[in-house]
């Protein structure tokens, strides 16, 4: 018994680039983007995090980086009234409001930051969730989010491996004209989509898999996959690594991926600078019975004086909110 395997793991490639603090990171795709995408935002990298909310599928990331490059300007025309509420589709439904002028301030002053973070990126993490897209059936255009609007006025398919392929053909080096410093690395959502089906929910995903593939063949010197769909599949295939619902994955899960993660794909010196962070960061939420004692006292002043030897030492991190929040108490 004592050679005995319980636990089938997943190879990680040797990942040519490493990303770090000295790196600026845009994530752009499926809320497990997100999921990766706040903890290094949690931990004060340089992030930006999905700036048309998130999206799901390979067509309608692929638009939003498109707006991107082109740096667009959103207007009234590109809006649509539903239940009291305006929407882009272009847009997850957090942007959404119940003014025009609220919500395109919004997202037009969120695209203005994303454009530039585009241009600046050393890295783009790229996660697609399903094949299946909606189209709107007036416009026949991809929508990132139908906001509710009855389903007869979509159109639902399923995107083929030689068209996802032939879109970020195209894309993919334009993008990289416009920033040539960029790596892209392509993920898969583990969460599925069971609506669609569990077979259509694996075909979905086949299908993104075999189109990353060929993307990575395509483009080997700055793309490259990172396996967290097969890491949910094959190190975790038990249910107890799932929320409520048994279709999203738990926090144990997403610590687990994380862990790979960031021993794979952020350089030794930004791990251990992420430890000191982690402690800053907890010393923040830190919230005493009675902040008038000398012993609170001693700890503010202790992790304030924390922050200056590192912004001393690590001149690019930004903890300037941190910084704040222990100058009030001092």
């Amino acid at each position: 018994m004592g050679d005995a395997k319980f636990q089938t793991r997943v190879a990680i490639p040797d990942y040519q680039w490493k990303t770090g603090y000295q790196c600026k990171n845009i994530f752009m795709g499926s809320c497990f983007t997100e999921n990766v995408g706040q903890r290094m935002e949690d931990l004060k990298y340089p992030v930006d995090i999905n700036p048309f909310g998130i999206l799901y599928n390979p067509m309608s990331v692929a638009s939003g980086l498109e707006l991107l490059l082109a740096a667009k300007h959103f207007s009234e025309n590109d809006l649509v009234e539903h239940n009291g509420l305006w929407h882009s589709f272009s847009h997850h439904g957090r942007f959404s409001a119940t003014g025009k002028s609220e919500m395109l301030e919004g997202i037009n002053n969120r695209l203005e930051a994303s454009t530039k973070s585009l241009k600046e990126a050393d890295f783009l993490f790229i996660t697609f969730g399903t094949a299946w897209i909606y189209r709107y059936n007036k416009t026949g255009k991809v929508v990132s989010n139908c906001h509710k609007i009855p389903a007869a006025e979509f159109n639902r398919e399923r995107l083929s491996v030689t068209g996802i392929v032939a879109t970020y053909k195209d894309l993919l080096p334009r993008i990289r004209k416009q920033n040539s410093n960029l790596k892209v690395v392509f993920t898969v959502s583990p969460i599925r989509h069971w609506k669609d089906g569990a077979i259509e929910n694996q075909r979905s995903k086949a299908t993104l898999l075999l189109a990353i593939d060929e993307l990575q063949n395509q483009f080997p010197g700055f793309c490259t996959y990172f396996p967290s769909y097969e890491i949910v599949m094959d190190e975790l295939r038990d249910y107890r690594f799932y929320a409520a619902d048994m279709l999203h994955i738990s926090d144990v899960a997403i610590d687990h991926i994380w862990q790979i993660f960031e021993e794979n794909l952020i350089d030794a010196e930004s791990r251990q600078l992420a430890k000191k962070v982690l402690k800053i960061r907890n010393a923040v939420s830190h919230r005493p019975f009675n902040m008038n004692t000398p012993e609170f006292s001693k700890f503010i002043q202790k992790f304030y004086k924390n922050i200056l030897e590192l912004e001393a030492e690590y001149p690019y991190l930004n903890l300037k909110l941190e910084k704040e929040h222990f100058i009030l108490h001092l």
